[in-house]
């Protein structure tokens, strides 16, 4: 970070102003005198110009060409098989560099609240929005940094290049980091003036980002450990972040509406229409669904993304894991039985089909008595390498685990806007009501207080779309699920699959549940094979290296293993370098030295 800040302030010196898009970017050390000006400032124009630059940070949605999002595309999960996949990341040891490591969106959001503190111009509303914004952007840039390295370096004002103290400061504890960032969102939640918006700043954006933020730190601060985490649990802290996740929640829950269609949550069109596939059907319109609190919005002149092709491609595909395939409840409410290897060949095993002309291998009925949200999230065949199956006018697909992903495919689409790289238009949803749901009723019953009325106004809502019966909190405490090997009890397992089938592939968001449920051992596919594994195929005709035991593998010898230094990433040693040769200390993680 400190070899940046050098390069940053060498390269600003005698440098005039291109643009005014730039300023934050290339010329940050030191501000220059034509455009970091209190008259600057006073334009709310510039102000907008400057915090609108960072509201893609919020989210990268879905992605486009070579820019992965963070939908299908964080395959470093349970939940798939990713093609190729060998091992976590930094596994041959710390790494020159690392681009999560970043301070440059920090410095961007201290100079916008520097500016606007400073502007004569403005309004006291304006003052006091785009400081609000200012903070919003700092508070999601550290939150980050936490969650990925645990300290971190706290810089609330303009670093001066000059000041050896501000250059080199230390680390500052995750703990206090983490309160900074929740003052920050208070303080944008009571000074932003939009209340509400689908793709721009407001104060419901940051209700929901305060609401994931900090049912991640109740969460991480209860069950870490001072041995991996280097510090162990907080129960006090544990509860004030639980209870304001439930309370955002809750605003939230009452404030938006909910849909039917859990497919249209991920394959809605702005502006929604007729489809031009097939003109007798609708495309629900991402504006106007009711679940979407925010979003990026994409379309045939704004922006596309590429997260459909790459899940409906004849290149390997990351599919679905036999661990996540498993995971889905039958539709009378009872865990899949996954006791004996012939539990799972009868779950999960093809049946030899003709599909169009050609032998396929359908799992139709695998999934026709299962959750819902099974058939939405894969297909209803395998296919693997050396297969021939299409969906939907789709090239010959291969996935592989042999289940593929569907869920954010939308095939009334033309084929050439669901296939082609950058040419995807369906709009990505980044906070929505059922997640909400799933956050609420988490963070209610890690408190001890979920009631049967909590469950009514959330799970039942997501049990009832999926076609499972509804629940009660003494009826989810009964399950007992075999399976649960997370050392919690049935209610809070059962809480934990209704998440991960609800939101599965979306968002990163179960890499990041593993961690702040302390459960990243379950990653380690030597310890649980089926994170690995796909398909259950003996009956089928294979080709030779795509199975290993009669599962889909096209990897033989793949595997994944985990060590307790994973929980953070490590410092990357350029920067301890730098700092090491100015005579300061730059402290490692200490699994990690």
């Amino acid at each position: 970070m400190k070899k940046q800040y050098i390069i940053g302030a060498l390269a600003a010196i005698g440098l005039s102003m291109a643009s005014c898009d730039d300023f934050l970017d290339d010329n940050r050390y030191p501000g220059t005198s034509i455009i970091n000006t209190p008259e600057y400032w006073n334009n709310p124009s510039n102000c907008q110009l400057q915090v609108d630059r960072y509201i893609d940070e919020i989210n990268p949605g879905y992605g486009s060409g070579g820019t992965l999002g963070w939908f299908y595309a964080k395959t470093l999960s349970d939940d798939q098989v990713g093609a190729g996949f060998t091992d976590f990341s930094y596994s041959t040891g710390v790494p020159s560099t690392n681009s999560s490591w970043t301070y440059s969106q920090v410095r961007g959001a201290n100079y916008i609240i520097n500016g606007v503190r400073k502007a004569t111009g403005l309004s006291q509303v304006d003052k006091a929005n785009y400081e609000g914004l200012g903070r919003f952007i700092r508070a999601v840039a550290y939150y980050k940094l936490a969650r990925t390295f645990g300290d971190a370096i706290w810089e609330s004002e303009v670093v001066d290049p000059g000041n050896a103290a501000q250059m080199y400061a230390s680390r500052t504890d995750r703990d206090v980091i983490m309160d900074s960032v929740f003052r920050d969102l208070d303080f944008a939640l009571a000074t932003i003036s939009t209340e509400s918006s689908k793709v721009s700043w407001s104060k419901d954006l940051v209700r929901a980002y305060i609401c994931e933020a900090a049912l991640y730190e109740g969460t991480f601060c209860k069950y870490r450990t001072q041995a991996d985490n280097g510090k162990g649990p907080d129960n006090d802290r544990s509860k004030l972040y639980l209870k304001k996740s439930a309370d955002m929640a809750k605003y939230l829950m009452e404030h938006y509406g909910f849909t039917d269609d859990y497919r249209s949550i991920y394959n809605s069109v702005w502006g929604g229409g007729t489809s031009p596939v097939d003109p007798t059907k609708q495309i629900t319109d991402f504006a106007t669904n009711p679940e979407i609190i925010f979003g990026r919005r994409y379309d045939l002149t704004n922006g596309r993304h590429s997260t459909i092709a790459r899940t409906a491609s004849s290149t390997t595909t990351s599919g679905m894991s036999l661990d996540a395939f498993l995971c889905f409840l039958n539709l009378d409410g009872t865990p899949v039985p996954q006791a004996t290897a012939e539990d799972i060949r009868k779950a999960t095993e093809g049946e030899n089909v003709i599909f169009d002309g050609y032998k396929a291998y359908s799992i139709a009925d695998r999934i026709k008595d299962r959750d819902k949200r099974l058939a939405i999230a894969t297909d209803p065949y395998i296919y693997y390498k050396g297969m021939e199956w299409s969906r939907e006018g789709c090239s010959g697909m291969n996935s592989s685990s042999g289940f593929g992903i569907a869920k954010y495919d939308n095939v009334l689409l033309p084929v050439n806007n669901r296939t082609n790289d950058a040419n995807n238009y369906t709009s990505c949803p980044i906070y929505w009501t059922s997640y909400i749901y799933c956050n609420y009723a988490e963070a209610k019953a890690e408190l001890g207080e979920l009631s049967n009325d909590d469950l009514n106004i959330s799970l039942n809502k997501l049990y009832k779309r999926a076609g499972l019966p509804e629940q009660t909190v003494a009826g989810l405490n009964a399950v007992n699920d075999p399976a649960n090997n997370m050392g919690v009890s049935s209610l809070l397992w059962e809480i934990r699959r209704c998440r991960r089938c609800e939101l599965m592939f979306d968002n990163w968001i179960r890499y990041w549940d593993l961690i702040r449920w302390h459960q990243l051992e379950l990653l380690d596919s030597e310890k649980h094979p089926n994170v690995l594994r796909g398909a259950y195929i003996a009956n089928a005709e294979v080709k030779p290296g795509t199975s290993v035991d009669n599962y889909v593998m096209p990897y033989p010898g793949m595997k994944r293993q985990y060590k307790a230094r994973y929980y953070l990433e490590p410092i990357p040693s350029n920067d301890i370098d730098i700092y090491t040769g100015a005579g300061y200390t730059l402290e490692q993680n200490p699994l990690w030295k």
